[in-house]
């Protein structure tokens, strides 16, 4: 959770509040990272309940999986208080470091690994410079957990930000996908931990299946707000950088979906946080996003929201911002371009360039540019669309396209599959697409081959 929000109760470094929206490249580093950053009652309760656990370490001494002076450091700081602990790491931090390592590799009882976890964890409350690798490969979800956040708090407070996290990524990206829902808020947290720093929002992004899970629960949405905040906070911390936000929504058409939880939304910090998002994507890859936003109604909707009263500043000035830039990029885009962005994003309406034949006239040819993507794309959307909407405006544009491209249209539309679909959709249940599908046909074979 983050500092500042309602319904957190975790205390961070001295931070704003609430964040800064309009940092002119990417929101700074966390200078450093404390353990109640990432904060769960599954994780404070197991802790506790560790804590009242009597470890037999004078057993391990007597097996010889512990030296004698092992066993007295671990008995010097096993149930002091952390302001005695904060005293004995600050002297002898490394060579406890060292010790909970090795007992790491020593110890092969659950119980035990969970125990030396809690230590460290008591040794990150005071000493936060030392590097501890630890193994995720345990089958037991408190010792991932506390593995995990343990690495990610280690990660954050180390000034070095060139670190190959691929592989804590790779584990995180199965966590989010795990059947208990504390584990998944929990992994989000510490994901939100990383993002702050920028050199490891791309090495997620890259990561296979990460994005893909991440935007899944994004979709999913959930009746808790805080949660959702949490989500949309990592979102909006990958889209600063500029290869993200010019891919989000061409890979994940997130746009309509940030649009809808706004909408929905009861807590103002949600709306904050989705218009966060439309700014870095307008002010970072407004070429790739912003005839998606207007196909998506986003202009009329921050209209909307512009009549509202807002207590955050920052809220008012993001919804005037986009609102700017989408009215004089409204007046700029062509009408190919906001053709072009329904069709890429499946989301076909019957405005007034499919109905236009001048349009047809100028632009059909447009189709077949970058290995006939537009032209592929209708295609698809024939195959993969239920809404019998989108498959009659597919079918119509299709017939328009084969119209004015004559001989070279009726070849396209065969090697791109078309013809054939278009031919299916004759008999389809819906009046309206077995007319589009009719027509298309007549015009294809209204051309002498």
């Amino acid at each position: 959770m983050l500092a500042g929000e309602e319904t957190s109760t975790a205390t961070t470094s001295p931070r704003p509040a609430s964040p800064s929206f309009h940092a002119p490249s990417t929101p700074p580093s966390l200078p450093t990272t404390h353990h109640s950053v990432i904060q769960h009652t599954y994780l404070d309760e197991a802790v506790h309940t560790l804590k009242q656990v009597r470890v037999p370490w004078q057993d391990y001494q007597r097996s010889g999986l512990l030296t004698y002076d092992e066993l007295a450091m671990i008995q010097h700081i096993e149930n002091a208080s952390h302001e005695d602990i904060d005293v004995v790491m600050q002297e002898h931090g490394v060579h406890y470091a060292g010790l909970y390592l090795d007992l790491m590799d020593k110890l092969a009882r659950v119980d035990a690994v969970k125990q030396v976890l809690v230590l460290i964890q008591d040794m990150l409350n005071s000493n936060e410079d030392e590097r501890v690798t630890l193994a995720l490969s345990i089958n037991d979800d408190f010792i991932g957990l506390q593995a995990s956040k343990i690495l990610t708090l280690l990660i954050c407070s180390t000034d070095r930000h060139d670190q190959d996290i691929t592989e804590l990524f790779r584990w995180m990206t199965f966590q989010l996908q795990h059947e208990h829902a504390h584990v998944v808020d929990i992994h989000i947290q510490m994901l939100n931990c990383l993002f702050h720093m920028p050199d490891y929002r791309l090495v997620f992004w890259t990561t296979v299946h990460a994005p893909d899970t991440l935007v899944g629960i994004l979709k999913k949405g959930g009746p808790d707000p805080q949660k959702v905040y949490e989500v949309l906070f990592a979102v909006w911390l990958l889209t600063f950088n500029t290869t993200i936000a010019e891919q989000i929504n061409a890979k994940y058409d997130v746009i309509p979906t940030l649009m809808e939880i706004a909408k929905s939304a009861v807590k103002e910090k949600i709306i904050r946080m989705t218009m966060a998002i439309f700014r870095n994507l307008v002010e970072r890859a407004p070429k790739q996003n912003l005839a998606a936003m207007l196909v998506a109604g986003l202009l009329p909707f921050v209209q909307h929201l512009s009549t509202r009263k807002w207590q955050d500043h920052e809220l008012v000035e993001d919804i005037e911002y986009i609102q700017e830039q989408l009215q004089e990029n409204f007046q700029s885009l062509t009408t190919f371009e906001v053709y072009a962005s329904e069709v890429e994003t499946g989301k076909l309406e019957w405005s007034p360039p499919h109905q236009s034949e001048s349009f047809w006239r100028q632009y059909a040819t447009k189709l077949n540019e970058h290995d006939d993507r537009l032209l592929r794309q209708l295609t698809r959307l024939l195959s993969v669309s239920q809404q019998p909407k989108i498959l009659a405006i597919a079918c119509h544009d299709l017939g328009q396209y084969v119209k004015h491209m004559s001989k070279d249209g009726k070849s396209q539309l065969e090697k791109v599959g078309a013809k054939q679909r278009i031919m299916e959709l004759m008999t389809h249940q819906d009046q309206q697409v077995r007319y589009q599908a009719l027509t298309a046909t007549q015009k294809y074979f209204a051309i002498i081959s």
